[in-house]
C-alpha cells in the first residue's frame, strides 16, 4: 500500500498497482497534450516591410512561435504586393494550417481569401493592421485613434490658432493608415482653431516622406511642426530638414512607433515627441493568440497592446522597458 496526501494534509491509502495506473495515465496525458501542441501549425504571414518597427514586431511573432512549441510558418508578401500575399493565404489553406496570423497589405483587399480560410475553419487573427470584410477571429494591435489621439493633442500644445502642420501620412489602403489619421487630426483640431495641415501622403515609405516634406517646406516655410505617421516617416522628414538647412529643434517633430531609430533621433534632439507602440509586444500576442485559439480556446475579438508616449525626460526608460534600448544606437547616458 502508498500513502497518498492531499492538499488538505490529509492521507490516503491506494494500492501500488492502482498507484502505477494513476502515474500511467498522468504520463499519457502529458504525452497528449504534447502531441497535441505538436500538430497545431500557425502561419504567420507579414506585409513585407522591412522597417525597424515591423523588425520588431516579426521577431517578436518569432519569439511566440518558438516559445509555444508548435510548427511555425513564417512567409512575407514580397514587395509589400497584396497579389503575393493573397496566393500565399491560398496556399495555407490547401497546406490546412490550424492558424493564420497575418498583417495585411491591404485591409479590403485581403478579405476574399481571409474569408475563404476562415470557411475553411482556420482561425485568423490580424496583426497590427485590422481587416476589412471579413469576420476574423482577433485583432490584435495598438489602439491606433488612441495613440494618435495623444499625438495630435501634443502638436495642438505645440502651437497657436492659424499655424501650420505638415503631417506625413500612412497607407490610406490600410487600417492603420486611416485610424492614424483620423487621430491625429481630431486631436489636433480639437486643441487649435484655423490649423492649416499640408498632408503629404505615403505607403509607408521613408523617401516618399522625404520628398514630400521638402515640397511641404518649400511651399509652407512658417510650419510649426511635422507629424508623421510612422517613424520611418519621421525619419525622412529629418533629412528634409538637414536638406533646407535646418538644426535640431528648428521644426518640431512628433514620430509613431517607439522604434530603435525614432528614439535615436529623439536622443539627438531631431523628435520632440513619439507615439510609441509595444512593437515587438504586437507579433507576440499577435501569435501566441493564434495558437490559443488553434487549440480551441477561447481569444478576445480585439486586444490592445498599448501605447506610450516618449518625451525627451522619459526616453531612456520607456528605451530599457520596453526593450528597444538593445537596438539603438544612441545609448542612455
Amino acid at each position: 500500500m502508498t500513502d497518498l496526501t492531499l492538499n488538505n494534509g490529509d492521507k490516503i491509502m491506494i494500492t501500488k498497482r492502482a498507484f502505477g495506473r494513476l502515474a500511467i495515465a498522468a504520463a499519457a496525458a502529458t504525452l497528449f497534450t504534447s502531441a497535441m501542441a505538436a500538430d497545431v501549425t500557425v502561419a504567420y504571414i507579414t506585409n513585407g516591410n522591412t522597417n525597424e518597427g515591423w523588425t520588431l514586431i516579426n521577431g517578436g511573432a518569432k519569439k511566440a512561435g518558438q516559445a509555444k512549441g508548435v510548427k511555425f510558418i513564417e512567409l512575407a508578401a514580397d514587395k509589400g504586393e497584396l497579389s503575393r500575399q493573397l496566393a500565399i493565404v491560398e496556399d495555407m489553406i490547401t497546406r490546412k494550417v490550424n492558424a493564420i496570423a497575418i498583417a495585411p497589405v491591404d485591409s479590403a483587399g485581403i478579405a476574399p481569401a481571409i474569408n475563404k480560410a476562415l470557411a475553411a475553419g482556420i482561425a485568423v487573427v490580424a496583426v497590427d493592421t485590422g481587416i476589412t470584410g471579413a469576420k476574423i477571429t482577433s485583432y490584435v494591435a495598438t489602439d491606433n485613434i488612441k495613440a494618435a489621439n495623444v499625438q495630435g493633442k501634443w502638436a495642438a500644445e505645440q502651437i497657436k490658432d492659424g499655424d501650420t502642420v505638415i503631417y506625413v501620412t500612412g497607407d490610406q489602403g490600410q487600417s492603420t493608415g486611416q485610424e492614424r489619421k483620423k487621430g491625429f487630426v481630431d486631436a489636433l483640431n480639437a486643441g487649435r482653431k484655423n490649423i492649416k495641415i499640408v498632408e503629404v501622403a505615403t505607403t509607408w515609405d521613408q523617401t516618399m516622406a522625404q520628398n514630400g516634406v521638402e515640397a511641404a517646406l518649400r511651399a509652407n516655410p512658417g510650419a510649426k511642426v511635422i507629424a508623421c505617421a510612422w517613424d520611418g516617416g519621421a525619419l525622412g522628414a529629418k533629412a528634409a530638414l538637414m536638406a533646407a538647412g535646418k538644426k535640431p529643434g528648428d521644426i518640431k517633430i512628433a514620430g509613431f512607433d517607439g522604434s530603435p531609430g525614432g528614439l535615436d533621433m529623439m536622443k539627438q534632439g531631431w523628435q520632440q515627441a513619439n507615439a510609441a507602440q509595444m512593437l515587438a509586444k504586437i507579433g507576440q500576442v499577435g501569435v501566441e493568440t493564434a495558437i490559443a485559439a488553434a487549440q480551441g480556446k477561447k481569444v478576445e475579438a480585439r486586444i490592445d497592446t498599448g501605447s506610450f508616449l516618449v518625451l525627451p525626460a522619459n526616453v531612456d526608460k520607456f528605451a530599457a522597458d520596453s526593450g528597444v534600448g538593445q537596438f539603438m544606437k544612441v545609448k542612455a547616458k
